[in-house]
């Protein structure tokens, strides 16, 4: 079976094969621009329209919204953007993907049926199960393993209109429409590879588009409101990747790169339906606004799925002390003291306490914000007293009897719970994978057969270096490269990729590990990789435990590593000037 399209045949279709399959997204995370489905709907013509959801931190959010409601746990802007668009959706025929289900698909599926009903729409609503896996973790606020797309395939092909799931991978919202459409198998490796990849592309909304993007001031596109993404998807696994005409924003083999490098590690890219293998892209510009991505390679994929832990880690406060002008160490110095001693006489010290001292200050500096530094305190306990009041009276206390010009950017309240995120591994069959047919009929989905074992690949050769002769000018990193960082749990990835063959021969022989920790300290005394993706002439490093216990926990000044590879970009070093 077939979904409705409604877009010509690709060149290379073959009379009687399934025509392209538009598959555009309108939200990259709970709390994305709520308008964007609408925008979608209405801009251009869509088969199937997604919407990611969930993340780590969401889950954490969702669980502790279910321990006040049991009723809860699902993104409830989703059923709100439904009030505007379900119509809008049913009239052109654009099936509705979501994982907006969290940890509640099934009742996100009767709220939606309970709406549909309200509007008078002949809407049918399936949705997924089997992610759950909180029963074998009591202990956890939430346990979910991630599901590839089958159970959301087996739900289109008996006519769903929308598929509500829980935790599936962000690719499987791309991979089970594309499944239905086109009829592929579990054993497709190299089609299904393709649609991951233009999932992991669509996945994060925007930053397709040129959001979030290195080199956006080079740009003469209107960045204000970057266009949404979508897939024009064939069924040889290949795609282009546009959006909508007259929308915000920009496409091209940059923005795509950038994205292909958020939050992936080596060039195996492991998931439930398939490892795609990212060193086999390739992305050339088939017009405006157009990225033709072709020849992804797929494997089997791994015989375990991954399942995300959440548990409240303990209670966490933080007070910022302003610090002006003169003698900034030994503020810093005699505040910390002040505030250690008052901790020693406090009946409970928090359990981990963490200072940063931040120099925004500048000398001769033209107004006191920029003559002033912070020195961040952050504090963690089980207790919440621990951190709440025994901080803010330590604090308080303090603003006559301390350091010449005290205040604090806000005084402390009371402390505010923090999530713990960690991953483990369970095979295939430990987990029940059921979609849940629009009409109630429940439908197991067979766990993959061939599986293979997860190895890292050999690194590939590098390129001929540069010539040593010519000149060279000390100069930022990023006015050569682009760069995209991210988390995974406690650990972070910074994406670096040039955007000429002579940049990549320079930069695949001079940003090696140590360099990249000489030019992030943070770094230094952490485990870094380092994996080359000629294909896309890039290098994606992984830290490891740069992030503590991930980002609900916020163990550093940027818990998500958001702009780690900003920073790198902007670090100094020696570059011929030919380059520049």
């Amino acid at each position: 079976m077939t979904l409705r399209t409604s877009s010509t045949p690709s060149a290379s279709s073959t009379p009687g094969t399934p025509r392209t399959l538009r598959i555009g997204n309108a939200s990259g995370f709970y709390g994305d621009r709520f308008d964007a489905m609408r925008e979608m709907l209405t801009g251009g013509e869509l088969d199937v329209l997604t919407g990611d959801y969930l993340a780590e931190l969401t889950m954490l959010i969702l669980g502790r919204d279910r321990l006040k409601d049991p009723g809860a746990g699902y993104a409830r802007t989703f059923l709100r953007q439904l009030e505007e668009c379900l119509g809008l959706a049913h009239e052109r025929s654009v099936k509705i993907v979501t994982n907006a289900g969290g940890l509640n698909p099934v009742g996100l599926a009767d709220a939606v049926r309970e709406l549909a009903g309200r509007l008078g729409l002949p809407v049918r609503v399936a949705h997924v199960e089997g992610d759950d896996l909180k029963a074998r973790y009591p202990d956890r606020l939430a346990a979910h393993a991630y599901l590839g797309g089958f159970g959301i395939a087996e739900c289109l092909k008996a006519g769903a209109d929308v598929v509500v799931t829980g935790r599936v991978t962000d690719a499987a919202l791309v991979t089970g429409p594309a499944a239905a459409h086109f009829g592929w198998q579990p054993t497709d490796h190299d089609r299904l590879a393709g649609a991951v990849v233009a999932g992991h592309v669509l996945e994060c909304g925007a930053q397709a588009t040129g959001g979030n993007y290195a080199f956006f001031n080079e740009r003469s596109g209107d960045l204000r409101r970057p266009g949404f993404p979508l897939a024009e998807l064939h069924e040889d696994g290949s795609c282009v990747i546009t959006k909508h005409p007259g929308t915000g924003g920009f496409v091209d083999v940059g923005t795509v790169t950038a994205q292909l490098l958020y939050e992936t590690g080596g060039a195996r890219y492991a998931g439930p339906d398939v490892t795609a293998r990212l060193d086999t892209v390739r992305l050339t510009q088939d017009g405006p606004d157009r990225v033709r991505v072709e020849g992804v390679r797929g494997e089997a994929p791994p015989p375990t799925l991954k399942v995300g832990l959440n548990r409240l880690g303990g209670f966490r406060n933080e007070v910022a002390f302003v610090l002006t002008g003169l003698d900034i160490e030994a503020k810093a110095a005699l505040v910390r003291e002040q505030m250690e001693a008052a901790f020693s006489e406090a009946k409970s010290a928090p359990a981990d306490v963490r200072w940063d001292l931040v120099r925004t200050d500048r000398p001769d500096a033209p107004t006191e914000e920029t003559a002033s530094a912070l020195l961040r305190l952050v504090v963690r306990d089980p207790d919440e007293r621990v951190v709440g009041r025994a901080l803010s009276g330590a604090a308080v206390e303090l603003a006559l009897a301390s350091y010449p010009g005290f205040h604090v950017l806000a005084p402390p309240g009371k402390g505010s719970p923090y999530g713990v995120f960690e991953d483990v591994y369970v095979p295939h069959g430990a987990v029940d994978h059921v979609a849940v047919l629009h009409d109630g009929h429940r439908v197991s989905v067979a766990p993959a057969h061939r599986t293979l074992v997860l190895e890292d690949l050999p690194e590939p050769l590098a390129p001929e270096p540069l010539a040593d002769d010519g000149p060279v000018r000390r100069a930022p990193l990023g006015l050569l490269v682009g760069a995209r960082s991210g988390d995974k749990g406690g650990n972070a990835n910074v994406g670096v990729w040039a955007r000429t063959d002579e940049a990549w021969r320079w930069l695949a022989h001079t940003l090696t590990t140590d360099r990249f920790r000489e030019l992030l300290p943070e770094t230094a005394e952490l485990t870094v990789t380092r994996h080359p993706l000629p294909n896309l002439r890039a290098l994606n490093f992984v830290v490891e435990g740069i992030l503590g216990a991930g980002v609900a926990a916020q163990h550093r000044f940027d818990p998500q590593a958001k702009a780690l590879g900003e920073w790198l970009r902007s670090r100094h070093l020696d570059i011929p000037e030919a380059l520049l």
